[in-house]
């Protein structure tokens, strides 16, 4: 059995031409200073060429639709398996993703509501929970005896079914900030007090307002609330003007009928015409983003939101943090009629499987509601982690960069547990990081340096933590040991040897 990576002549980036050996089926840390090569090493040796060659061996026409990293400078790698790289800074998700939806534990919720949720029936009974809804049969109401279809679980999913119509299962809509059409009241509309019309329209729909009867030569801020209404809200309505262009040499002056286009309307109709980032751009400073009013943020519509699980709405279970939610579930499972009882088990089994990874990393503190876009990118990174574990995969080298960053030091016990837990389905690790707790538990240890940049970039030791202790070559030895002393620096002294300037 292989039970090592063979790397040679690795180049990449400050990497002095080197050759080092990698145990599979183990933790491997990579230590140093920053910018001594760790990275380079890790990303751009050993995971660059685990997923190339993976991806090597896909059809070409699977291959053209992924983007592919060049060949990592090195002379020869041998027995990397297929790799995957858990990164420092995880691409910012999308406006729909929250983090319900990016750790699946949505799923099993809308799954809940769908199989064990009390429905209202057509005419505002309360239906309690039916096998009739896996069965794909319909539900009597108790009450009024009307017969009504349950909804599946895609219809309580905001990204699909069970959108709110009016924002689209986003939870926010965007509408006009008035105070952006008029950003100087003390100038006159000749003058471009109208900020779309100078960006986003024709320059002679001063011309038109003043059509409109509009005085358009006195400051904006001493218009009548009249003028003002048909600057802000004008009818659409077309007026014969006499257009006076400035540069009088290259056009004639001469008549025309020309449409009258309010303040707000030149907003909403560049917005209809929006076709890329750039026109986004022009038309986004005149608006702002708001909570939806129809759905109140939840992203969900009323049908959805009316099924009761434990006497709460989606809307209610997805505002409570996972720890609060992992400890409410099996409670309310608890109470079920025998009908259901079992199949909300089986669901239920299923979500904590996945939340406790989750909790075991320190994420309770988080609603499933969160939008994933504020998360930071430690947040990001654990969630990551988290999904991996769960979907209990072997063979597969996971590269991990700074796993500890965003950790409490009270979840770093947790994140060591998950990794052991890689280990032991058959998997193989590497991963870069300076917290001595994290280093302490790898199997095996390359220090790269001794210093960052062009003074970096070779191996200084290797071994396992004892014999990286015992080495006296290693910078970082007496660290793990123990025995070194921190240094803190004073900030007075820091600052005594100049200025630090950041622009942005």
């Amino acid at each position: 059995m292989i039970d090592h990576m063979e790397i040679r002549g690795a180049k990449v980036h400050n990497l002095k031409n080197i050759d080092v050996d990698i145990p599979l089926n183990k933790i491997v840390a990579i230590s140093g200073v920053s910018g001594s090569g760790k990275s380079s090493l890790a990303l751009g040796v050993i995971y660059a060429e685990g997923s190339r060659r993976y991806l090597e061996a896909l059809s070409t026409y699977t291959r053209r639709r992924i983007s592919q990293g060049e060949k990592a400078k090195v002379d020869s790698i041998r027995y990397v398996p297929s790799t995957l790289a858990l990164h420092q800074r995880p691409n910012i998700p999308g406006i729909r993703s929250t983090f319900g939806t990016q750790t699946e534990l949505l799923n099993s919720i809308r799954l809940l509501f769908s199989r064990c949720g009390d429905y209202l029936c057509p005419n505002g009974h309360r239906v309690p929970a039916s096998i009739n809804v896996a069965r794909g049969e319909m539900i009597e109401c108790p009450i009024c005896h009307e017969r009504f279809n349950g909804l599946s679980a895609q219809e309580y999913a905001f990204n699909s079914q069970g959108a709110c119509p009016d924002c689209q299962g986003t939870g926010i809509v965007q509408t006009i900030n008035i105070d952006a059409l008029i950003p100087d009241p003390h100038l006159t509309i000749d003058e471009g007090a109208v900020a779309p019309w100078n960006t986003l329209m024709w320059s002679l729909m001063k011309d038109v307002c003043r059509a409109m009867g509009v005085r358009t030569d006195v400051p904006f801020e001493e218009l009548t609330e009249e003028e003002k209404h048909i600057v802000y809200d004008g009818p659409m309505v077309k007026k014969h003007i006499f257009y006076r262009p400035k540069n009088k040499e290259s056009v004639e002056a001469g008549e025309l009928d020309f449409t009258y286009y309010s303040a707000k309307a030149t907003v909403l109709n560049a917005l209809k015409k929006v076709k890329n980032e750039k026109n986004m751009k022009r038309v986004s400073k005149f608006l702002k983003e708001e909570p939806c009013p129809t759905c109140h943020g939840s992203r969900i519509n009323t049908r959805a939101n009316s099924t009761l699980l434990g006497d709460k709405t989606l809307t209610e279970v997805c505002a409570m943090s996972l720890k609060d939610l992992a400890a409410w579930l099996p409670q309310v499972i608890n109470t079920l009629n025998d009908d259901v009882k079992e199949m909300g088990s089986t669901i239920l089994e299923e979500f904590m499987i996945n939340a406790n990874a989750l909790l075991s990393l320190g994420l309770g503190y988080l609603t499933l509601d969160r939008a994933s876009s504020t998360l930071s990118t430690g947040e990001l990174q654990r969630v990551q982690l988290a999904r991996t574990v769960k979907n209990r995969t072997t063979g597969v080298l996971y590269v991990l960069d700074e796993p500890s960053i965003g950790l409490h030091p009270a979840n770093v016990d947790g994140l060591i547990a998950i990794m052991k837990e890689l280990i032991k389905d058959g998997n193989s690790i590497v991963l870069v990081d300076h917290d001595t707790r994290i280093l302490k538990e790898a199997d095996y240890m390359i220090e790269i340096g001794p210093e960052a940049g062009k003074n970096g970039g070779s191996i200084v030791s290797q071994g396992t933590i004892d014999e990286i202790i015992q080495d006296k070559n290693s910078i970082i030895g007496p660290y793990l040991n123990d025995l070194h002393q921190t240094l803190v620096r004073n900030k007075k002294e820091i600052f005594n040897e100049g200025f630090l300037r950041l622009k942005t």
